[in-house]
């Protein structure tokens, strides 16, 4: 539950932290004390996490909307309304896997957006100490302690939910946190005008598309294929789709979606060692097949960093997020 709190030290003390997987017998004597499974290898701990490192927001050339924006533009009609949205960076990308925000951000603005990123307000109790949604302390039932995360959040990002600006998260427990548990929580319109306001990447991409907001530049992969697995939050919310139809803008690469349920990992239920034969039999249920069966030039994407992590222990195959795919496809 207190992950988002001590990461910060932890990422300094990585080094330390990550000997843990590499020097024999450590993780069966952290199993004793910790209780995580020493058959579990632990997210690695970055050396670079993205806010400390994320350079300012900037402006963007301007960009083409609409066509009917661009004619009254081109018409000296004055400046094009600048896009914007912001990027909200989570405990779990920001410190194991930064180089998904990096690729989120670098999607986000080849496509022509400026992106905010979502950091504390200067009048915040604890300036310096990144967001966090909440997930962590929900998934124990300390609602008091995820309901203080969350009005840290909603002030944090209140100026641009105000200005109609949309909120994109990578991953998927965290960000539809805002769409479910923060109005679950009691906390108002702040949290409702929120909710309407936050999207996975690929829900914003879609939607962006079907706007005709959207300028991204795709060009084909060396893969042809890719497997994807959806996250039970985005199976909850009926947030899959968006993921496969950003997938289909890469040319020639044909999509194919795991017939599964959870992965078992289930953020940190598969890591506890009395879970962890249960969290085994979920996967080999049909997602670690598939998986394995899939030959070497099949990409296999997932949102879920913890569903990642399942893969990679089960079936020995780096699973990757779609911004990383849609990053790698970038024509520019």
């Amino acid at each position: 539950a207190e992950l988002p709190r001590y990461a910060p030290v932890a990422s300094r003390l990585g080094w330390l932290l990550n000997l843990r997987d590499l020097v024999p017998g450590m993780a069966r004597a952290s199993e004793r004390l910790t209780g995580l499974s020493a058959r579990r290898s632990l997210p690695v701990w970055r050396r670079d996490p993205f806010l400390p490192r994320a350079r300012p927001a900037s402006p963007v050339a301007a960009a083409d909307p609409t066509p009917t924006a661009l004619a009254a533009f081109l018409a000296g009609g004055g400046a094009e309304p600048q896009r914007e949205v912001v990027l909200w960076a989570d405990t779990f990308n920001n410190y194991f896997e930064s180089d998904n925000l990096r690729a989120a951000r670098r999607v986000l603005e080849s496509a022509g957006y400026q992106v905010h990123l979502a950091r504390a307000r200067g009048d915040d109790a604890e300036p310096d100490r990144p967001l966090c949604c909440g997930r962590t302390h929900l998934s124990v039932g300390s609602l008091d302690r995820a309901r203080a995360e969350a009005r840290r959040t909603l002030a944090a990002l209140a100026p641009y939910v105000e200005r109609g600006v949309a909120v994109v998260g990578l991953e998927p427990s965290c960000l539809l946190t805002m769409r479910d548990e923060f109005l679950a929580l009691g906390l108002g319109e702040a949290a409702e005008a929120l909710a309407r306001q936050a999207f996975l990447f690929e829900e914003f991409l879609a939607r962006e598309h079907d706007a005709g907001r959207l300028r991204l530049r795709l060009q084909a992969l060396g893969q042809s294929r890719a497997l994807v697995h959806g996250h039970c939050h985005q199976k909850a919310f009926d947030a899959v789709s968006p993921i496969l139809k950003v997938l289909k803008w890469i040319p020639g690469l044909a999509v194919e979606l795991v017939d599964s349920g959870c992965c078992g990992m289930a953020g940190s239920f598969g890591y506890d060692t009395r879970h962890y034969e249960v969290s085994m039999k979920m996967a080999e249920l049909a997602l670690l097949p598939a998986v394995r069966a899939a030959d070497a030039n099949t990409l296999v994407v997932t949102d879920g960093t913890s569903c990642r992590q399942q893969i990679a222990d089960g079936a020995g195959r780096e699973a990757r997020h779609v911004a990383l795919i849609l990053a790698q496809a970038l024509a520019d």
